[in-house]
């Protein structure tokens, strides 16, 4: 199916380019927030995060009192993002030159790494790599104190948790308590994907903030031009021929001459067979033939079934230790198109992995974290000469009327399609938005001004529309009741005016109501303008809302309420699914809706039965007669119960 986002960008190579540092646009801006104890940096994948990271740590050994700088990454492979690097050579004052000896991420059991860790706080090198499992490990029984003058890093930041059984967030949180550490946490994306904010608002507004987005960092790009985001829905299994067609969905999305990486579902999902070698033995089988696999490497030739072309493909799903180290090995040394094809990954080859050659990231089964998505197309947006368009397709099981987790499957289907739309705005660029009145006679480039619009108070709520409005959206969008008001059961002035600001009160307790109308308005105004279309007549700016134009110098956020700013997400369900499927979400919703007693739904069931023999159909829901819509409800209502129950 064609794409359900694309979007193109001006490869301006800005975001490219150094300054006499040697550091990006990016890099530079988050090396203004150097003197800041606490500092969240919130960049895309491959925007260097780890670089503008050594800048930092070098300039608070030098120049802040800083004596020891502890970088965490979440596994052993984005350890190698740290090694030595000579930044002189670009620029900059000095070298990033940590001790092999200290670069904890390599083989080895967590016992040595935690006697060398408490080592290094006792010596005077000044770096050290570890994983984050290793500084948790390190952290029983050490005085925070310890610590006073480090730098801690936590790389991809996401991981921790306000949770107390979090122990990577109660670690953080004892250190930001009990010591003077100076602390750098960096992530692609501050959304979970859980309910958990990743720290409480208490801790959180200790941090100063770096945003740099996904639209500055592609759009200053110098050869990829364009992203495609698609979904595509299949029946069965994902690796085996549909009933109706002549190949598996995988066959019709994987196109062996594109870099893909393909990351299954995890065994525990609805979409996994429960055997992930099994699974990438059927994507082999897809691919071609096994010709070979070569020991030194681990690689896997294939002679392709579509060409006598050998693909080369790595599989990262296998678990055996020596294995996966020879193939990780392999790919930390690609310096070539043609040195791989295809990797198949499960876990691995989210974050931090660089294959910047990747065209194409297939992603089979729902991802329910923002974060997780961004992590996966992000390993297709490298810059690279080979390619001018990057793609991520997700392959998402249909719901299936005999598939007793239907509740599930629905929602996910729902969360998957809110996904590419939040993907949408990620990828466009920011507006910005203030009232009518203020300041008329300046005209600000990307500014809109809407009547009755409403600014924050509190550097709090300025901070969160700054940094953290698409992470904000990604909640709102994630909820269970705003799913259920997806496709229309809700009317929009609902939506924006109850249960969006229900979720922000429940996201940001601390803020108080005027804070919460003015977040509120910010996430409508913004979605609702993103998802516009826009005309131009007689020097005049017109914006396509409520089916009609209106004037963009004439918007009242009044009018603004009344759409349903996620309303596309339904559009692009509507264009996407078959029809059986649609009926289906909509009974699933129905049934959310209908207030009925078992008994009553018990009383009914002989009437239904003699309805259908009498008129050769159930009774339908949509009916003027009263009698049928509430047998047609019951009936939803007994199937929602069976459902449950066997669930």
């Amino acid at each position: 199916m064609p794409n359900l986002v694309k979007v193109n960008y001006e490869q301006t190579g800005k975001s490219k380019k150094t300054n006499e540092w040697g550091m990006r646009e990016m890099q530079a801006e988050a090396y203004e927030g150097r003197t800041a104890q606490y500092l969240l940096l919130k960049a895309p994948p491959a925007s260097g995060k780890s670089r503008a990271l050594m800048f930092i740590a070098l300039d608070k050994l030098a120049n802040q009192g800083i004596k020891k700088v502890i970088v965490a990454v979440p596994e052993k492979s984005i350890g190698a993002s740290f090694e030595a690097i000579k930044l002189t050579e670009y620029g900059f004052f000095t070298d990033w030159n940590p001790n092999p000896k200290y670069n904890l991420c390599t083989p080895g059991g967590e016992k040595s790494k935690v006697v060398l860790f408490l080592e290094f706080l006792e010596n005077d090198e000044r770096i050290l790599i570890c994983t984050h499992a290793t500084l948790r490990f390190a952290s029983n029984g050490l005085e925070e104190k310890a610590l006073d003058n480090a730098l801690v890093v936590i790389d991809e930041f996401h991981h921790v948790s306000a949770d107390g059984g979090n122990r990577l967030g109660v670690v953080l949180k004892n250190i930001m308590a009990k010591s003077r550490a100076h602390i750098v946490a960096m992530t692609g994306s501050y959304f979970r994907g859980d309910s958990v904010p990743v720290l409480m608002p208490e801790d959180e507004e200790k941090f100063t903030k770096i945003t740099y987005n996904y639209y500055r960092q592609l759009n200053g790009y110098e050869y990829l031009k364009s992203l495609g985001i698609g979904y595509h829905f299949y029946t069965g299994r994902y690796f085996k021929k549909q009933a109706d067609k002549e190949k598996s969905a995988l066959a019709e999305v994987l196109d062996e001459n594109k870099k893909t990486i393909i990351h299954i579902p995890s065994v525990n999902s609805a979409e996994s067979s429960g055997e992930k070698y099994e699974e990438v033995s059927h994507i082999i089988d897809v691919l071609g033939v096994l010709d070979h696999q070569d020991e030194k490497t681990g690689i896997l030739y294939v002679k392709s079934n579509k060409s006598d072309k050998i693909l080369k493909v790595a599989d990262l799903v296998n678990d055996n230790p020596n294995a996966r180290d020879k193939i990780s090995n392999y790919l930390r040394q690609i310096n070539a198109v043609e040195d791989i094809d295809i990797i198949i990954a499960l876990g691995m080859a989210k974050e931090g992995f660089d294959w910047p050659y990747c065209e194409h990231a297939l992603t089979i089964g729902y991802r329910g974290s923002l974060t997780e998505i961004i992590q996966i197309i992000g390993r297709a947006t490298r810059d690279s000469s080979n390619k001018t368009h990057a793609q991520f397709t997700n392959l998402i099981a249909q719901p299936d009327a005999e598939n007793n987790a239907i509740n599930l499957s629905v929602n996910n289907m729902l969360k998957a399609i809110t996904a590419s739309l939040l993907m949408e705005q990620v990828l466009a660029p920011n507006f910005n938005f203030k009232p009518k009145g203020l300041n008329d006679n300046e005209t600000e480039e990307g500014t809109i001004k809407i009547n009755g619009f409403k600014l924050p108070t509190s550097q709090r709520a300025k901070d969160i529309i700054e940094s953290d409005l698409n992470d904000l959206k990604a909640r709102i969008l994630q909820d269970d009741k705003m799913l259920k008001a997806m496709p229309g059961n809700i009317e929009p002035e609902v939506i924006n005016k109850v249960l969006i600001p229900r979720i922000i009160r429940d996201t940001y307790p601390d803020l108080d109501e005027d804070d919460v109308e003015a977040l509120r308005q910010h996430v409508v105004v913004d979605s609702v303008i993103k998802n516009s279309i826009f005309a131009k007549q007689d020097d005049q700016k017109f914006i396509r809302m409520a089916a009609s134009f209106v004037n963009i110098d004439e918007i009242h956020i009044d009018l603004i309420d009344t759409i349903n700013p996620f309303q596309k997400a339904f559009e692009i369900l509507s264009k996407a699914v078959t029809a059986q499927t649609l009926k289906l979400i909509d009974e699933h919703i129905q049934a959310s809706k209908i207030e009925m007693s078992e008994e009553e739904a018990i009383i009914l069931w002989p009437k239904i039965n003699e309805w259908r023999k009498a008129n050769g159909l159930p009774p339908n829901l949509q009916s003027f007669d009263q009698k049928e819509k509430r047998m047609a409800e019951a009936l939803v209502f007994l199937r929602e119960k069976k459902r449950q129950s066997v669930y």
